[in-house]
């Protein structure tokens, strides 16, 4: 029983952390197109298409305007005095149902099987096979003995940076990931950072970096 036990917290000890990425870090895809970009060119952030101006997005643009001046870019006064134009655009959608089984719950091994068992139905007992089709995907049992639900979030964060005179494209960005929350105060910073991981990053990659949660204080 000892031996049940251990391995049972073991197993419910990698689904934890299975369901709690974000608690360690925010892993993201990045895809990033670029040619050669001057040092020391000058830069003014402005909203993408879609993304309103104001306060929000002040504070974006703002941790935006920190990693090009940490790799030696200068943010102008304005759009008319910048080499180059920066436009941000960030979202999160809805969120989308998900469902988790805990691997502990429906393992035979610890718990007798979860087909075959007696099991009370709204009508009453019943002795016979539970199949978990028995009530198609509605199946009021589904959710419990083992299983979890909870929203998953799709966010995203893309970076274009255009020559301002020519227009001619010079960085195309995009950061994505999936979450939890759907708090982009939360999540635009961790996928800013993603993106300027390694800036400007071989044109054509895609690479998944995990930023790490800030700590706390």
């Amino acid at each position: 029983m000892r031996i049940r036990n251990f391995a049972a917290a073991a197993i419910l000890g990698v689904a934890a952390l299975g369901l709690s990425g974000c608690a360690t870090g925010l892993p993201t895809k990045v895809t990033r197109y670029s040619t050669a970009i001057p040092q020391g060119q000058s830069f003014y952030v402005v909203p993408a298409q879609g993304i309103q101006p104001g306060l929000e997005f002040n504070s974006y643009a703002g941790i935006v305007a920190q990693q090009l001046a940490a790799r030696g870019y200068r943010q102008a006064p304005s759009t008319a005095a910048a080499d180059m134009l920066v436009k941000v655009g960030y979202g999160v959608d809805e969120g989308r149902q998900e469902v988790y089984v805990d691997p502990v719950a429906r393992d035979p091994f610890f718990y007798g099987g979860y087909y075959g068992r007696p099991y009370f139905s709204r009508y009453g007992y019943y002795g016979g096979y539970r199949s978990p089709f028995y009530w198609g995907w509605n199946d009021p049992f589904w959710y419990g003995g083992g299983v979890d639900s909870y929203v998953e979030y799709h966010s995203q964060v893309d970076l274009h940076i255009r020559a301002a005179r020519t227009n001619q494209p010079l960085f195309d960005g995009r950061a994505q990931a999936r979450s939890q929350t759907n708090r982009l105060d939360v999540l635009v910073p961790s996928l800013v950072e993603a993106l300027f991981t390694g800036f400007p990053g071989r044109s054509g990659e895609v690479v998944k970096i995990t930023v790490p949660k800030p700590p706390r204080g």
